[in-house]
């Protein structure tokens, strides 16, 4: 049985300007992992396959948003929304035909009520500035999903979300940064998070 209760409270107190001192969040993540059910440890490990790059795929999609956890649900709705929101932007910058590339699996990814968030942090014209600012989106909207639940799964599923994009942020300097956007920017164009779609 988990003790929630002992796992949250031990937990750091994450920010976006998080630093970490003693634990790297690879080494927070094994501890949360320890201390899990095999159940929920199955949840923890599906959000985590989320961040690899080789699953963002439909089929990938298309499993989350059936998944039986509400959290992973509407995450990774969330996620493909604003995936989808960076390929359209994309797609205008350069010429492209409007939704090419685009994922659409449910009625929720076709309207997306932070669609306008969205688009105002893409017209940024400073790369850093516009990952920022989605990031800011992610962090708003996992606390949105996590606002009433303290010490339960969800909130254990919340703070590793968090944890990633601290993570992100605490690794990069601003001349890495910029570089590995650019890099980014490259990678997407004519495909979806580097996995191509055909016409």
């Amino acid at each position: 049985m988990n003790n929630y209760h002992y796992i949250v409270s031990s937990l750091p107190a994450l920010s976006l300007d998080y630093r970490f001192t003693k634990e790297t969040p690879a080494e927070i993540k094994e501890q949360i992992l320890e201390l899990c059910s095999e159940r929920d440890q199955k949840v923890i490990t599906f959000l985590e396959s989320g961040y690899l790059k080789e699953n963002m795929t439909a089929d990938f999609y298309r499993e989350a948003l059936a998944h039986k956890n509400p959290f992973i649900r509407a995450f990774f709705c969330f996620d493909l929304n604003v995936r989808n929101a960076k390929v359209e932007y994309l797609n205008s910058q350069l010429g492209r035909e409007k939704g090419t590339d685009v994922v659409i699996l449910s009625e929720e990814s076709v309207e997306f009520e932070d669609s306008n968030e969205v688009a105002a942090a893409l017209s940024s014209a400073d790369l850093l500035t516009r990952e920022r600012a989605l990031d800011e989106l992610y962090w708003r909207k996992i606390e949105s999903l996590t606002l009433f639940n303290y010490f339960d799964i969800t909130a254990i599923l919340g703070f590793i979300a968090r944890l990633h994009i601290v993570a992100r942020w605490f690794e990069l300097d601003e001349q890495k940064g910029r570089e590995k956007f650019r890099q980014l920017v490259d990678e997407v164009r004519g495909t979806f998070k580097g996995v191509e779609y055909k016409n």
